[in-house]
């Protein structure tokens, strides 16, 4: 690994073990793009990559010079109106209504290991060994404006952490009114996009389509990353698949409104720009003060997709999610939201938890209506006290209650959302996003906290703190339920309203930060209505995410397929629920509601006092075997091996570190009569080893089990008998494999 600079030719090369990164100062003094993509030798000159000529209806430069066109050169961070036409990563309006940039190369720095980003949630080292950092320092002539572009390139990763941040030298205000995180200009077009979109209920779902020329984007605009799009997108090679060829991957390390735009010029080049979504957004720029733009990251394989997200959850798992749950394996929950919803006793609540003891269940969550006026979803938000009249001993007593049964206690929480019917909002009905004499829209009867002011912030962390402090409680479900509208703050004057959407975002990463450090051995979970807040600047502060309210077995094929291209196994939740499921009236075996939910943290969603006898003693063998193999399940590495987009079979697997042991899932949605033979080849496996299959009690080979394949066949294939075991819809097998 190493950050080279040639003096002479002005060229910076970043590498390590697998990948180049290689730019230039061009004659401007802009930083121009030359390569990405797989480790090339080092040379001392690489300004053969840079390619001019004159191009009819080109602007240029330099007078006198048809050659210098920015239009026509891929840059590290294009502006607009000089020369480059197309969409720029800065936009900065100047005091005299200008809006033109020019940022010139003046100086840079390399330093081992990776700066913090002050309030930003952002990749990290523990070692300055692990990676090296440029820091790119570019200045504007005319407003002054410092420019400083940083890329840390990882030592064992291949993956580039990209951000920039800007310094108002001058002695002028101006407005950043658009100030990506990324842009990356690629030589060619031959991609695909892949993004991973939905809603409610359906999130992450793959989405495939050609590049062409113009512009294709997703993004949010609601106010934080949204079950509708994620901020991750992958450009893959057209003939690439699970298992081969070229693909680059872009995640954002944001939670808030985002751009992921890639736009193809009538030259066949690739712009891609990553960040803060530009519209509403303004941020007013003094002089002396600063801006910093949320991390990127970029991840590059030519081994294929499989390969790609692996990168993706090594990286995150260990060096994005932090604290005390990041190496551990994560508790057996019960929450009692699907079993009860508002409708609970305390009593209620300790017979639940005692039949989830007895299963082995190991740890109780109590869900929304244990506060204030909270009964239905009309009242209480805002109001942090446990309602006596359910909780007679307050959440003290209710904890130290389910402690004594020998689990640990949860706690569901809500805090950036009031309703109107609280006493915190009668007491500072200015306290939530609204535009004056505009209506105030509401989502699910409650209204947005202005987060972005310091004492809305404070006010909660308060509340939450004294509860924190009062009771045992080993765990917090942080929920969001709605997107934020008519976003104005009160607190602000009229040119900083553009800044309330980010800085909204940073009172959640404060109010975060400030709870995790005052109470680092609770494990966060990020919740926003399932998976609308299921983005990497969640995962540094909660290491796993609800991945979404949908707890249909079959739906959850697609979401946590689709989450898998970037999320780790250990940052999804993913529970046993009750059947029929609550949002689609399915009917799914007991079995593959579990062999599904055991790919991710894994938990109970259910009164297991209302399932029958025999369906208690599965789920205790269903616990049993989940503590056997969480592990695995939780930090092994993941492979995708029959997708649920093109499928009716769904099929992935999880390998151990030393590969000695592999679980393989898989899931037929539909039964199918006088089936073909099947058999589905695994990955990961060591050729040499052998392995003994717990399904069948025979021995295989790893190159068997990876080259002729394993044999899944089943009583399908053929004419069933009253002697064969039949299969169903909807059913699942798991193999278990071991050396």
């Amino acid at each position: 690994m190493g950050i080279f600079f040639n003096k002479r030719t002005q060229t910076f090369h970043l590498f390590n073990d697998n990948i180049s990164y290689i730019m230039t100062v061009l004659p401007g003094g802009q930083m121009g793009q030359l390569y990405f993509g797989k480790k090339i030798h080092h040379r001392e000159d690489f300004s053969y990559l840079l390619e001019t000529a004159p191009r009819p209806m080109a602007s240029y430069l330099f007078e006198n010079d048809r050659t210098f066109s920015l239009e026509h050169i891929r840059q590290e961070y294009g502006v607009y109106g000089s020369t480059d036409y197309r969409s720029p990563a800065v936009d900065i309006l100047q005091e005299n209504g200008g809006r033109i940039c020019d940022f010139q190369y003046v100086d840079h720095m390399i330093t081992p290991g990776k700066p913090k980003l002050a309030g930003l949630p952002a990749t990290y080292t523990e070692e300055d060994s692990e990676a090296d950092t440029l820091i790119l320092i570019l200045r504007d002539p005319v407003t002054g404006i410092r420019l400083q572009l940083l890329y840390t390139i990882f030592s064992g990763e291949n993956a580039i952490a990209r951000s920039a941040a800007f310094y108002n030298d001058g002695d002028k205000t101006v407005h950043l009114q658009k100030a990506m995180s990324l842009c990356m200009d690629l030589p060619d077009y031959n991609y695909d996009l892949m993004h991973f979109s939905g809603a409610w209920s359906r999130e992450r779902h793959t989405k495939i389509r050609s590049l062409e020329m113009g512009i294709q984007s997703v993004g949010s605009m609601r106010g934080h990353s949204s079950h509708e799009h994620n901020p991750f997108v992958i450009l893959k090679r057209k003939t690439a698949d699970e298992f081969q060829g070229e693909a680059i991957g872009f995640s954002l390390v944001y939670s808030g409104n985002f751009l992921a735009q890639v736009e193809v010029d009538t030259h066949e080049t690739t712009r891609v720009l990553l960040g803060i979504h530009p519209d509403w957004f303004d941020w007013k720029l003094e002089p002396e003060s600063s801006f910093q733009t949320p991390e990127a990251v970029m991840f590059y394989t030519d081994q294929g997709l499989n390969h790609l997200s692996q990168t993706c959850h090594r990286l995150y798992q260990k060096r994005l999610a932090r604290g005390y749950w990041r190496d551990k394996v994560r508790p057996i929950l019960i929450n009692n939201w699907e079993a009860t919803y508002f409708n609970f006793t305390e009593d209620k609540l300790v017979e639940i938890a005692s039949r989830a003891k007895e299963c082995g269940v190991e740890l109780f969550v109590l869900d929304d209506g244990w506060f204030g006026a909270r009964r239905n979803d009309r009242a209480g938000l805002g109001d942090w006290t446990p309602a006596l009249s359910l909780l007679p001993g307050g959440i003290k007593g209710i904890a130290d209650k389910i402690e004594a049964l020998g689990m640990k206690f949860g706690l569901w929480f809500e805090p950036e959302m009031v309703n109107m019917d609280s006493d915190l909002y009668r007491a500072h009905p200015d306290w939530i996003l609204s535009t004056p004499n505009r209506s105030a829209s509401h989502g699910r009867y409650q209204h947005v906290l202005d987060f972005s002011r310091p004492e809305v912030v404070d006010c909660i962390y308060q509340m939450m703190k004294r509860i924190l402090s009062e009771a045992k409680i080993s765990y917090i479900k942080w929920d969001m339920n709605r997107s934020i509208t008519e976003c104005y703050s009160a607190a602000l004057p009229a040119d900083r309203q553009g800044e309330v959407f980010h800085r909204y975002i940073l009172g959640v990463y404060d109010l975060y930060e400030r709870l995790t450090s005052q109470f680092p051995e609770i494990l966060f979970e990020s919740c926003a209505s399932g998976g609308a807040r299921f983005d990497p600047g969640m995962l540094y502060y909660a290491p796993q995410a609800w991945t979404s309210d949908d707890t249909d077995a079959v739906e959850r094929l697609k979401i946590q397929y689709g989450s898998s291209y970037c999320y780790p196994l250990s940052s999804m939740g993913s529970h046993v629920s009750v059947c029929p499921n609550h949002q689609l009236n399915r009917t799914t075996p007991l079995y593959t509601r579990a062999n599904v939910a055991y790919f991710g943290t894994f938990g109970y969603e259910l009164d297991l006092n209302k399932l029958t006898e025999e369906e208690q003693e599965e789920v205790k063998e269903q616990i049993k075997f989940m503590k056997q193999y969480r592990e695995l399940f939780q930090f092994g590495t993941f492979y995708r091996l029959s997708s649920p987009f093109e499928n009716n079979v769904t099929a992935w697997m999880v390998v151990s570190e030393d590969k000695k042991e592999a679980i393989v899932g898989w899931y037929r949605i539909l039964n199918v009569v006088n089936e073909a033979f099947h058999r589905i080849p695994l990955k990961g496996l060591d050729p040499e080893l052998c392995y003994h299959s717990l399904a069948d009690g025979n021995s295989y080979y790893g190159d068997e089990l990876m080259y002729a394949g394993l044999i899944t066949s089943d009583s399908s294939a053929g004419e069933t008998t009253p002697e064969t075991e039949h299969s169903c819809d909807f059913d699942s097998r798991l193999y278990i494999l071991k050396a």
